[in-house]
């Protein structure tokens, strides 16, 4: 699978800007506290519940995209988010991990399910069809496209998570491979907001 990695000016323009801000938290991943995007979703659970960025709020929000048939990007990252949020102890009850699937066509409900316990019975395996999903991808600046792969198909995606603060801010963007080293302090950081 290919990750595509997309780097968007708005999201560079507010790192820039909130490096500038003096006095606030120091984050060890890239604060784009008030960017213009991020803003929410209208999304269904994996047990069918509609879910909005709104029924989170008093909560960090960990948001990731990706898909229950990836090969490798996916699953590491759950992993990382679940041995961060083993590391919160019990701060990670002040914690929701959303996994968002841009893989609608095959990630049923009960799938979604069985794949993000099987990472954290706590995290919450979200989706919509695939409208909803452009939209929720757009509004994040997520890409993701599909790709024939063999007789079946893959989706390409770019693999950036973000921390939404509790008042429903966006605050963080991730690279996946900063998850297990910094995101744990990064929550902290938040936490003591």
């Amino acid at each position: 699978m290919t990750i595509i990695w997309r780097s968007s000016f708005a999201l560079l323009a507010a790192a820039l800007l909130a490096a500038c801000q003096p006095g606030g938290p120091k984050f060890k991943n890239t604060d784009i506290t008030g960017a213009d995007y991020g803003r929410g979703f209208a999304l269904t659970d994996q047990s069918g519940r509609p879910r909005t960025l709104a029924d989170f709020r008093g909560q960090l929000v960990v948001l990731t995209f990706g898909f229950t048939h990836c090969p490798d990007i996916c699953p590491t990252i759950l992993a990382d988010l679940a041995g961060v949020m083993k590391g919160l102890g019990r701060d990670a009850e002040r914690v929701q991990v959303l996994f968002i699937t841009v893989d609608p066509e095959r990630d049923t409900r009960e799938l979604l399910a069985r794949y993000v316990a099987a990472f954290d019975a706590r995290f919450l395996g979200l989706s919509g069809d695939l409208e909803a999903t452009r939209q929720t991808a757009k509004e994040f600046k997520v890409f993701f496209e599909k790709r024939k792969a063999g007789e079946g198909y893959s989706v390409d995606h770019s693999a950036q998570s973000y921390v939404i603060d509790a008042q429903g801010r966006l605050r963080l963007f991730v690279r996946q491979e900063r998850i297990a080293a910094d995101l744990a302090d990064d929550l902290r950081t938040l936490l003591a907001e």
